[in-house]
């Protein structure tokens, strides 16, 4: 039985935040009650190494659902191989004033202004040390920064940050491309880029070694990026040997819903209308970076289809939100049977 396709109607019928947290209560408890196990793929693992970490599969949750890392194991639960949670900040904030969260039906799509709302870096590996017992996959961390920190400033909230979840995390994602915080998108820009990415870098070598522990670090970037972007972004990436790349993050373009009572709302889109254009980046960035840097696939994932064009296209692991708010867990029994 298709236990999400009773539940969905239900949580649409609820303002979008609201349901967004009902469901992560909801998943936690029934992960806790042994009930998440008959959503489990049964099909094999289908096991991959990226980044220098064994993924039990290469379908993975993309941050935004588990900002404050309160539902690990129930996201592992129903099949995910890995688990981003984030984007999460040196200190607690609200983010943006409600409401903030809409569901795009008719396209499959979301639209998020949220801005980083997330309880603090300190409160959230609290969360993350409960929440990821009974996980066996990947764990991956998104960090940013405050709203109120400027981009002069930002690198000291990245590097607190980096810092506080190295111990914690398998790999470390870095947010330069989230469109619902003022001016967060120019620290892509080859200027901020550069001062932002090599200290970070600098410092992963150096926790390392104290360490012993190599966690690597993913930068996550946009899809409204031109190619002259991309490559300047890419040389630099190559340079610095970054570990990975997610592309992308949400678009601020409503050319795919432009028709749509909704498209005037500020903030990123997610879902089928990000689709093609993230697959663009992809490709894209897969012809600049060859096989040095891995690519993390997200944007519009809500088939099989989909997941197969992403791989096609460069990415060597998929991730997904908006697709599991409008499939349910049943997209992930279907992501994890790919081949590649």
């Amino acid at each position: 039985m298709n236990f999400y396709k009773i539940a969905r109607p239900l949580l649409f019928s609820l303002n979008a935040e609201r349901a967004h947290h009902l469901t992560l209560s909801g998943l936690r408890l029934a992960q806790k009650l042994g009930i998440t196990s008959f959503l489990r793929p049964k099909s094999k693992k289908n096991p991959v190494k990226v980044m220098g970490l064994n993924f039990p599969n290469r379908v993975g949750l993309a941050a935004g659902l588990d900002k404050s890392g309160n539902c690990i194991a129930g996201f592992g639960s129903i099949g995910f191989g890995f688990v981003e949670v984030g984007t999460i900040t040196p200190h607690a904030q609200d983010g943006n004033p409600k409401p903030r969260l809409f569901r795009v039906r008719e396209h499959e799509a979301i639209i998020n202004r949220m801005g980083f709302n997330n309880p603090g870096i300190e409160r959230a590996l609290n969360n993350i040390q409960k929440s990821r017992k009974g996980f066996d996959g990947i764990l991956g961390i998104n960090i940013g920064k405050n709203k109120n920190t400027p981009n002069e400033r930002a690198l000291d909230d990245y590097l607190h940050c980096f810092r506080k979840a190295h111990n914690y995390a398998d790999y470390i994602a870095v947010n330069i491309s989230s469109p619902n915080t003022s001016g967060l998108r120019e620290l892509q820009t080859p200027k901020f880029a550069r001062e932002l990415l090599a200290p970070l870098m600098n410092e992963k070598e150096r926790l390392n070694e104290d360490t012993g522990k190599n966690v690597p670090v993913a930068v996550k970037i946009d899809p409204d990026m031109d190619n002259d972007q991309i490559k300047g972004l890419s040389d630099l990436f190559s340079e610095l040997q970054i570990d990975a790349v997610i592309a992308t993050n949400t678009t601020v373009s409503r050319k795919n819903i432009s028709d749509h009572q909704l498209s005037d709302e500020t903030g990123g889109l997610s879902g089928s209308p990000l689709n093609a254009k993230s697959n663009e980046v992809i490709a894209e960035l897969h012809a600049e970076l060859k096989s040095e840097i891995p690519i993390i696939g997200v944007g519009g994932i809500n088939s099989k289809k989909d997941a197969e064009e992403k791989l096609s296209a460069g990415a060597a692991l998929i991730q997904v939100y908006t697709g599991l708010i409008y499939q349910g867990p049943s997209l992930i029994r279907q992501l994890i049977s790919i081949e590649e």
